[in-house]
């Protein structure tokens, strides 16, 4: 898709992008926030998010410090709204950035929207895709003394999360995150043992006018909604009275989508954003609150190893995002996620299981090649999608060819034993990566589940 013309003219023509301001309010049963962001000459949106009261469990909440977690949650929900037309100036009337700051959040916007410019053929330097201006009044947060407990566990529903849950399992204090829940995520923490109150939902509730100007031609694509994910969990930590925010990023994901750039699909969950985010918080909210990925030491072939000995979630975990419909979720089967979970977990659980799992065997599917040439890295990139490394894939799919009858591989492990060699040395993959923000408490859980299926 070319849409660099369409670039230029619509910042030409609509050339400001303005985040006017937030608003805090309950009801007998939430907490209410709406975001008032504006395109002069073309439209307003007002995106919201609900928090039920009942999940709030902080006595000592301080207005200053929640109007300036809720400023810095619209700071990131703006992206979805902007992309529309990427209007060069951005001013933010309802709280004041330091030089600094808008630097960290210019970097943010660039790398998370870099599938978007890449998918949409638009060349900008990061300097050049937006000038940010606040007209806001800066005030200093007041020093306050927070002292948080246990963890908050963000679940999504696929195989990662559940493997989080289980290795937390007798941990104090925990509760579960999700955003806009649905089935999977929900039966996933409801048979991790975590009760309706232990599981924290947040309604996030996008203004569907963007998706009339998306329907109109206006420009589109994929933003980083992982940095979402941080900067609300991190409100609701605070709400909830928890120390630790914690995540289910492998280190996988800080692998680039598009072969010789930095271009990554899963940016806000790269190691890359987790720093960058944990240094932000700790300078400009001062908090005793950390943010990591739990998973972020170990590859998803390890995840895929540990995950298929969790059997209770076989039949609930769901890792598709196409596969929904209105009261339930299936794998699509068709899609790079579907056959790259399938890959991942193939060495331990093909075929019955995996059958079982997904009803019907993916490596006899003739149609996915070109899916499975693109995973493997044998194509011009990644799928954009949240897939492991190469190596990990080539390294899964060799270890199961290696076990079978070569005279009875399915389609696409035949064309794989046909086309290119096994690689069957994991030690790259199978060692510990020791650029994490993992605590050594929480390391030693993690290596203590690996040890029990090596």
């Amino acid at each position: 898709m070319n849409n660099s013309n369409k670039f230029k003219e619509l910042r030409e023509k609509y050339d400001t992008f303005i985040y006017d301001r937030y608003e805090i309010t309950t009801d007998e049963e939430n907490m209410k926030i709406k975001f008032y962001f504006n395109i002069p000459s073309l439209t307003w949106f007002y995106p919201e998010i609900k928090i039920a009261k009942k999940y709030i469990l902080n006595k000592n909440i301080n207005d200053d410090y929640l109007n300036d977690l809720v400023f810095h949650i619209g700071l990131i929900e703006l992206i979805s709204y902007f992309k529309c037309t990427c209007s060069p100036n951005v001013i933010i009337k309802c709280g004041y950035l330091d030089q600094e700051q808008i630097k960290w959040f210019k970097k943010l916007y660039y790398n998370g929207l870099g599938e978007f410019l890449y998918t949409n053929n638009i060349e900008v330097s990061e300097e050049e895709l937006m000038n940010i201006t606040c007209e806001g009044e800066k005030r200093l947060l007041p020093s306050i003394d927070y002292v948080g407990m246990g963890n908050l566990i963000s679940v999504g529903g696929g195989k990662d999360s559940c493997v989080s849950l289980e290795i937390l399992k007798d941990e104090k204090d925990n509760s579960c995150f999700i955003i806009n829940p649905k089935l999977p995520s929900l039966k996933c923490s409801e048979v991790a043992g975590y009760s309706d109150e232990k599981v924290v939902c947040v309604e996030r509730i996008l203004d569907r006018k963007i998706v009339e100007l998306n329907n109109m031609g206006y420009l589109n694509g994929h933003t980083p909604f992982s940095s979402v994910v941080a900067f609300i969990s991190y409100l609701v930590c605070y709400l909830q009275n928890k120390k630790n925010i914690i995540l289910s990023n492998e280190s996988s994901a800080n692998e680039a989508t598009v072969i010789g750039t930095n271009i990554n699909h899963q940016y806000s969950k790269s190691f890359e954003f987790e720093r960058d985010f944990n240094n932000y918080v700790s300078k400009y909210f001062k908090l005793d609150i950390n943010y990591f990925s739990l998973l972020r030491g170990i590859s998803e072939f390890q995840i895929g190893r540990l995950f298929s000995n969790y059997k209770k979630y076989h039949k609930i975990f769901k890792s598709c995002n196409l596969g929904s419909k209105e009261k339930e979720w299936n794998w699509c089967c068709n899609c790079s996620k579907c056959l790259f979970v399938y890959m991942i977990l193939s060495p331990f659980l093909y075929k019955d299981e995996l059958v079982d799992i997904f009803g019907q065997d993916l490596y006899e599917r003739e149609d996915l090649l070109d899916t499975f040439i693109e995973i493997l890295g044998y194509g011009d990139t990644k799928p954009f999608e949240c897939v492991g490394t190469y190596e990990e894939a080539r390294y899964a799919v060799s270890l199961l060819i290696s076990k079978l009858n070569k005279d009875e591989l399915p389609y696409l492990l035949k064309y794989y034993d046909e086309h290119y060699d096994l690689e069957l040395d994991g030690e790259d993959i199978l060692k510990y990566n020791e650029e994490n923000n993992v605590s050594h408490y929480y390391e030693d859980l993690v290596k203590k589940e690996l040890m029990k299926y090596v």
